[in-house]
């Protein structure tokens, strides 16, 4: 017989999802660190209008960093809390000294599609397990980015 996690879950499975969440989180936790370092180093004649827009993303990103850990801790597992595995364990890349409106963007965009293409793996992985917690946030964060990915491509034209 399977054991079970406290939420009712194979607990086998339940490690290997918390795996790939981790690294989701790491992953969160670079391009958090990254939308910051674009609010803060922006130029040029579109500085009012991404100031604000980069705000925004480095704020919603840091929530949902928040819940991917908790949700973590829900599967009875632990998330990572350092930078050094965050940057070991990331696909996204630092990015230092960026302040060209094109260049953020674009990295803002490449950021989003790796995001996306990490949730629906662990949206496939979840949904295989019956795990509607970790469906519904996988679910709401790829409806949400693509439609954030399609605003940020509009705006580089």
């Amino acid at each position: 017989m399977k054991q079970r996690t406290a939420i009712g879950l194979d607990a086998e499975k339940t490690t290997e999802l918390a795996s790939k969440l981790n690294d989701l989180l790491s992953n969160y936790q670079i391009f958090y660190m990254n939308a910051r370092g674009f609010h803060y180093n922006i130029k040029g004649e579109k500085f009012f209008e991404l100031h604000l827009k980069f705000e925004e993303l480095y704020n919603d990103l840091i929530l949902k960093a928040d819940e991917i850990a908790e949700r973590v801790l829900t599967l009875g597992h632990t998330p990572i809390h350092a930078y050094s595995e965050y940057i070991n364990k990331a696909e996204i890349k630092e990015v230092q000294n960026v302040s060209g409106a094109q260049e953020t963007v674009t990295e803002v965009v490449r950021s989003f599609s790796v995001l996306i293409e990490k949730q629906r793996v662990i949206l496939a992985l979840s949904d295989e397990m019956d795990d509607e917690g970790t469906n519904a946030l996988m679910s709401t964060n790829i409806t949400e980015q693509e439609k954030l990915v399609w605003m940020y491509s509009a705006y580089l034209g």
